[in-house]
């Protein structure tokens, strides 16, 4: 029988993260810039340090023991990835810098060679401008366009129109999983299916999925799906995609280089087998060990109570924002993780977002990279305030009073 994970107990979690303990212009921090990047465990800053202090040396290079152990350490991530994630097979695991570096893979290995005039790419309106810049491209170079299926005024995708745009000419569609703007949830499921029917590939964008719910690839069925670590407690340049085999075996390299290949002679290379070929050079080694803490630190928590918690958390701060006169919420999907984005009338969100970091309060003002996304809403810029298992009702209090403070300054 499988044990159960020890209680939720926020006390211990956040004494687990040293930078919520510091302050900022003599304030307190209130983080809630978690979209952005999140915060680090100890575990993982500790395992990302043991890597250099004992064990640092390159991957797949040297029989000496060091040279063992980063391997190790390096495979290991894979293994552990490729659990967290229920691929089919570690093979399937290609590591990367990123959700960008992941989907260009895709864009320029797979996308390109197949692209020719008059074909088409479907994205969504919501989308970050890693999954709609990487499309332009090589669409550009092909001769084919990119096409963007709506949303509503919630900010839920409108579906029957998304299926609509499945015509033909579409040889591959894209989405997020979850809206890094508006926190929306995608029913990632539904249009997979809806993509085997007509045999177009899907790539789902998963870096803000990650941090919040279980993710199971195959069960949502798509075909490809991007992850970052940074967003999931994991170190800075880390990151994987998976994609199914049959697409993998498929796929020229992208990048050439170091341990990449078999065998390199003037007349021809030959490659290695993926995901080995879609990794030139020298990793991030120390940085996958970190992401394999990372993956450790969140199946320690588990994800039941940290949704539990994280929709509670939701739930309080969107009601107490909607106390505030003047303040107008994007983004009210049924379904949707801890992503609150706003704007005050009269205000502008990078002044709003300057004086609340003189209150010790760090949120994001911007684009969010989703310029179509801000098009839609007819503004320039929201301020956006993303939470994390490791807030708490207090720091939605001091979030709320500091607005409510630089409101009076700006009124």
């Amino acid at each position: 029988m499988q044990a159960s994970a020890p209680a939720f107990d926020l006390a211990r979690i956040r004494a687990d993260f040293p930078l919520l303990a510091r302050s900022v212009h003599g304030k307190p921090l209130v983080y809630f810039d978690n979209a952005n990047t999140s915060q680090k465990p100890h575990q993982v800053i500790e395992a990302v340090d043991r890597h250099y202090r004992e064990h640092n040396a390159n991957v797949a290079r040297a029989v000496h023991q060091l040279g063992e152990e980063a391997t190790s350490a390096y495979e290991g991530a894979r293994d552990a990835l490729a659990r967290f994630i229920n691929a089919p097979s570690r093979n399937e695991v290609v590591l990367t810098s990123g959700t960008t570096q992941s989907i260009n893979l895709v864009a320029y290995s797979y996308a390109l060679p197949r692209l020719k005039p008059g074909d088409a790419i479907l994205t969504t309106v919501m989308e970050h401008h890693a999954n709609i810049v990487p499309w332009q491209l090589v669409a550009a170079r092909s001769g084919a366009t990119v096409k963007a299926a709506p949303i509503n005024e919630r900010g839920e995708l409108i579906v029957e129109k998304f299926i609509e745009l499945l015509t033909p000419e579409v040889k591959l569609a894209c989405m997020a999983h979850v809206s890094n703007v508006l926190g929306t949830v995608n029913p990632v499921r539904e249009i997979a299916k809806e993509c085997r029917k007509r045999g177009i590939p899907l790539l789902v964008d998963g870096s803000q999925a990650v941090p919040h719910r279980p993710v199971d690839v195959q069960a949502l069925g798509c075909d490809f799906y991007a992850v970052t670590g940074h967003k999931m407690l994991a170190p800075t340049g880390t990151g994987l995609l998976w994609a199914k085999k049959e697409h993998l075996d498929a796929m020229p390299p992208f990048f050439g280089g170091g341990e990449m290949i078999r065998e390199v002679k003037f007349s021809g290379t030959t490659f290695a087998e993926a995901p080995h070929k879609f990794e030139a050079g020298t990793p991030n080694i120390a940085g996958f060990a970190g992401m394999a803490a990372a993956i450790d630190y969140y199946q320690s928590i588990g994800f039941d109570a940290i949704r539990a918690h994280e929709r509670e958390l939701l739930d309080y701060a969107s009601a107490r924002l909607r106390e505030i006169p003047g303040l107008r919420i994007f983004g009210e999907a049924v379904d949707k993780e801890p992503v609150i984005s706003f704007l005050l009338d009269g205000a502008q969100a990078t002044d709003l977002a300057t004086l609340l970091d003189l209150e010790g309060v760090a949120v994001r003002s911007g684009h969010h990279c989703a310029h179509p996304l801000m098009q839609f809403y007819g503004v320039p810029a929201t301020l956006r305030a993303s939470l994390a298992f490791y807030n708490t009702h207090e720091e939605v209090d001091a979030f709320v009073a500091a607005l409510l403070k630089v409101r009076k300054l700006l009124m």
